[in-house]
């Protein structure tokens, strides 16, 4: 038989995720992609408190703030084009008002500690090795916020600058959460603005700086998923891109989260999963007339089902899918 692609082989991941314990997403938007579709799952994940993060300093910064319960203050922002800023979190945690953004990211390191100390795994993705250093301060930001290119050095990480790094951090979560498995991922997008070759150092050196803290720690600790060759591999195919021709697409996203499933979930979550899914397809579901008879039927059986659901498995909540389908009653 003849072969049409290349198939990743996906290790024997020792400690298994459910629904039952908490686990965090951190870094790049393939974290965010990959995150979003467990949340839709329902499955009890914390995705990028701080937004996305893309290198490993900024990711590594992100986790420093958690361990320690750091508290902003004013001092930690900065306003520009109408908005306050931080440079520890993405834009989309701006805000026109002062103490509005100062409550809302102090509030989100509160609700994301309590979660990194209970979790059961910590999915890390690194996206770039390249990283911008405010001239003025020294600190590598997780974002630029749209202020003029030359107030920052640009420059790539080498693989002992990562490491160094992150050797003591990982020990500081260990003890902050003994039973916390770790799981490293290269995020597969392609970072084109560095240049071809540049973003493919840049994807070596994550690669080489993963595989450095994986020996150090060991398999009982850290584990690799990957995603990285899942899609330039296994999906070495256009169809499975986003029109920018970088990103992955929607199915190449639900692809490789049905193999992190099948890699990571415990047999409980792989049975509820294999439900859930049913459910937040039909919940996607659209109509032009919301008010036709058999689309309203449609809806309410779907509601008896997340409810049937909920009765089955009452430590999970299906309590966004059943506002949203509620919201379809009678529109």
């Amino acid at each position: 038989m003849i072969k049409l692609k290349t198939e990743v082989d996906l290790p024997l991941f020792r400690k298994k995720m459910g629904y039952r314990h908490q686990s965090m997403m951190i870094g790049s938007c393939f974290a965010e992609n990959i995150g979003n579709q467990l949340q839709e799952l329902c499955l009890p994940t914390t995705v990028n408190p701080f937004g996305i993060l893309y290198n490993p300093v900024s990711i590594a910064n992100g986790l420093t703030i958690l361990l320690e319960g750091k508290e902003f203050t004013s001092r930690d922002l900065f306003f520009h084009e109408n908005l306050y800023h931080s440079f520890a979190h993405h834009g989309k945690f701006s805000r026109p008002a002062h103490d509005e953004m100062l409550d809302f990211i102090n509030s989100k390191v509160i609700e994301a500690r309590a979660v990194l100390k209970g979790s059961s795994h910590l999915f890390i993705t690194f996206g770039t090795s390249w990283v911008f250093r405010f001239k003025e301060t020294g600190e590598v930001v997780s974002n630029c916020h749209k202020l003029p290119g030359t107030l920052f050095d640009h420059y790539r990480l080498q693989v002992a600058q990562i490491t160094e790094i992150w050797v003591p951090l990982l020990h500081q979560l260990f003890v902050l959460n003994p039973d916390l498995h770790i799981v490293f991922t290269v995020s597969p997008i392609r970072h084109l603005k560095d240049g071809v070759h540049d973003n493919q150092l840049s994807k070596s050196t994550l690669l080489l700086a993963v595989d450095e803290l994986s020996s150090y720690f060991g398999a009982d600790h850290i584990s690799y998923f990957p995603s990285y060759e899942l899609l330039l591999d296994e999906l070495r195919d256009y169809r499975y891109y986003a029109s920018d021709m970088t990103h992955p697409s929607d199915l190449a996203i639900e692809l490789i989260r049905e193999k992190l499933e099948t890699s990571f979930f415990d047999q409980e979550a792989k049975l509820i999963s294999s439900e859930l899914i049913k459910l937040v397809q039909a919940n996607k579901h659209r109509s032009q007339n919301h008010n036709n008879i058999g689309f309203q039927g449609f809806i309410k059986k779907q509601i008896e089902i997340a409810q049937q659901i909920q009765n089955k498995y009452p430590f999970i909540g299906v309590d966004s899918i059943l506002k949203n389908l509620s919201e379809k009653i009678n529109i």
